[in-house]
């Protein structure tokens, strides 16, 4: 990898570190929260999509269109679980899980569904990733037992929401080479497209609540977390996958410090461990 690739992936890492704990900080109306800067991310970051676009004289393709859409639907199915999971249990718990469970679900779709055959470093991180989320599901939290096997269910399915998207995602910017800027703008305008729906039905009255209490919140997540996951994107161009991913993952320990630091969350030298042990597993996966 290059420098400058691992640069732009260092700093998504801590910009992704950042947003998670700005949309820990809300408790009620996720949907709503999650509406509102998907929205707001469309707003922030459709003029340079649109100015990449006529640059590049792509346009609007079926292609790129289709392959949005379904990013989309995986990005919502995440950003859900993510919420949810930080409504219900601390952030040291679901952060390294979902981080975690990621790259793990994703080598299992590798060899069960494209037939690869990983070498024992990859099976070995695997058991070292779910042993460090082992240590971190066996230590305490703020919500109690309960708050710990929510944190550690939520976590999973955000990683294997995670594993969905990052697969789907190295295809379109790779095999597809769409554009990562206005692919990840056109899959926040879907996501607010497909969540529109239910937002009236079951959460219009959270909109104005949440936007009046949460609106810093909302501009950090807008702002923060397509730029992280633009950096990935671009750096994916240049660098494998099996490199960006762990690299990417060392937000799960400067997630798990600032949530002690931040929320006061517990067992702050378990969880770090459990952190390290699962960022080693997804170097191993990567070898």
């Amino acid at each position: 990898m290059s420098t400058i690739a691992l640069a732009m992936v260092l700093l998504a890492a801590l910009c992704h570190a950042i947003w998670n704990l700005a949309a820990k900080r809300v408790g009620e109306g996720g949907y709503a929260f999650v509406w509102l800067y998907d929205l707001a991310s469309v707003a922030l970051w459709a003029p340079l999509a649109v100015g990449v676009l006529m640059a590049s004289g792509i346009g609007l393709s079926p292609t790129l269109l289709l392959a949005t859409a379904v990013s989309g639907v995986l990005h919502i199915a995440y950003q859900l679980a993510l919420q949810t999971g930080y409504a219900r249990a601390d952030l040291g718990i679901v952060y390294p899980v979902a981080r975690g469970a990621g790259p793990v679900l994703s080598m299992a779709v590798a060899i069960l569904v494209l037939g690869e055959r990983p070498g024992w470093l990859a099976a070995a991180g695997a058991l070292v990733v779910v042993a460090g989320i082992v240590v971190v599901a066996t230590g305490r939290s703020a919500a109690g037992r309960h708050g710990v096997r929510a944190g550690v269910a939520w976590g999973a399915a955000t990683g294997l929401a995670i594993a969905a998207y990052t697969l789907w995602d190295s295809f379109s910017v790779t095999v597809l080479e769409a554009p990562p800027i206005p692919y990840f703008v056109i899959s926040c305008l879907w996501q607010v497209v497909l969540l529109t729906p239910q937002l009236l039905r079951g959460h219009r009255s959270s909109i104005r609540p949440v936007l009046v209490r949460h609106w810093r919140e909302i501009a950090l997540v807008a702002a923060l977390s397509p730029l992280a996951y633009v950096l990935v994107l671009t750096a994916m161009r240049t660098a494998p996958v099996s490199l960006v991913a762990p690299a990417r993952e060392s937000s799960i320990v400067v997630g798990s410090l600032l949530a002690w630091w931040l929320f006061r969350e517990p067992d702050l030298w378990r969880r770090l461990l459990g952190a390290g042990i699962v960022l080693g597993g997804i170097v191993l996966i990567a070898l």
